[in-house]
């Protein structure tokens, strides 16, 4: 088992952690319940804390990290078929009407 990162928060924390639960990668919150300790406890050992089960996966993990904070590197705004509306490239359903984003006729 070895420390990966430390959240800013606790809702981060748990965005973090679902994103590598669903890349596959086993991990664990620590920390989760000492915010309310801050003043007794120094406040960088209060925050929350994602650990990863297995240390062959640090690599893997710290990458999918990286783009989840970052978003897609390639992402590029793109022209909705339906209505024409412009999005960013982070978004793959139209704002306005709700069509999917088609990849292949990308404006």
């Amino acid at each position: 088992m070895k420390k990966l990162t430390r959240a800013p928060n606790l809702i981060t924390a748990h965005h973090w952690m679902n994103v590598l639960t669903t890349a596959g990668i086993a991990c664990e919150l620590h920390n989760r319940y000492l915010s309310g300790a801050m003043g007794e406890i120094p406040a960088d050992q209060c925050a929350p804390e994602i650990w990863i089960l297995d240390d062959r996966d640090e690599a893997l993990a710290t990458g999918v990290l990286d783009r989840a904070r970052n978003g897609p590197a390639n992402a590029r705004a793109w022209r909705c078929q339906h209505c024409g509306e412009w999005l960013e490239g982070q978004f793959t359903v139209c704002w306005q009407c709700g069509t999917a984003r088609d990849p292949l006729n990308d404006e």
